[in-house]
């Protein structure tokens, strides 16, 4: 294998975490901000780009690292090399409500297409790369949705659904359409593409956005109920503006409820 072979437990219901153990001189990468705990003897350490093996040279690290710019993520990651004699864990936790989805790249012809902000951790010597369209419909119109990532090598990399999570088998030549920013990740054979969903009403009154995803199978598709994005725009939307003042929500008279009830925040 090329990749650190490591084992793993996932613990929690809502807000996961995923606890991976590491063997001596085993390591596993993650993105910043998803560290939890983790054992003595384990070394933290910055890599530029992901750590693989694929190409040693110092051109090949600065273009694996500079791709990550186009998914508005660092350039670098951290590394957790457990240095010690015995068994060490590590564990990384759910950046918002959801499940932590382990996938076996071994299991996946050694492929998997995710999101650009699903990927949690992996194994060191997993190259986490991006996905490049050749279809026009997927750059000027994918939206939150057109720039995926790609997990490739044979060791084990965890993703994160927010919600609930749906998986989903396709049959060859079966369709799904979905919500481009409700895409996980699916499995390399799985054909993605962008589709305008037309009509007057569904354009100005609709609400859904323009397009969505078609995904063709055959091939495995992970789905989320409550992307980020959802989540933060409906947190923005209710979020109190000027001052701290709220719209008075739950209240027909709103802003003038208030003042009849004395709340002189004004």
């Amino acid at each position: 294998m090329n990749a650190h072979e490591i084992d793993y437990e996932i613990f929690g219901e809502e807000m996961q975490y995923v606890e991976i153990e590491l063997d001596p001189q085993e390591a596993v990468v993650a993105e910043a901000g998803s560290f939890m705990m983790m054992d003595t003897d384990i070394k933290m350490d910055t890599i530029f780009g992901d750590g693989s093996n694929q190409d040693n040279s110092v051109l090949g690290k600065i273009f694996s690292a500079g791709k990550r710019i186009l998914t508005g993520e660092s350039l670098f990651m951290t590394a957790f090399l457990n240095i010690g004699q015995g068994k060490k864990q590590v564990s990384f936790a759910s950046p918002y409500p959801g499940k932590i989805v382990p996938i076996d790249l071994s299991e996946t012809q050694g492929k998997f297409i995710c999101q650009k902000d699903a990927f949690l951790c992996a194994a060191k010597g997993v190259s986490v790369g991006i996905e490049f369209s050749k279809r026009l419909g997927r750059g000027l119109f994918g939206g939150e949705g057109f720039i995926m990532q790609k997990l490739e090598g044979d060791g084990m990399a965890f993703v994160h659904a927010g919600g609930t999570l749906a998986r989903k088998e396709l049959a060859p030549g079966e369709v799904l359409k979905v919500d481009t920013g409700c895409i996980v990740g699916f499995t390399k054979d799985v054909d993605y593409d962008i589709e305008f969903i037309g009509g007057i009403k569904n354009t100005i009154f609709g609400g859904e956005g323009l397009f969505f995803a078609t995904l063709r199978g055959p091939g495995t598709v992970y789905i989320q109920s409550l992307p980020f994005s959802r989540l933060a725009g409906r947190v923005w939307a209710a979020a109190p503006r000027g001052g701290g003042k709220d719209k008075g929500e739950g209240s027909i008279l709103g802003g003038l409820g208030d003042l009849l009830d004395g709340d002189n925040r004004f």
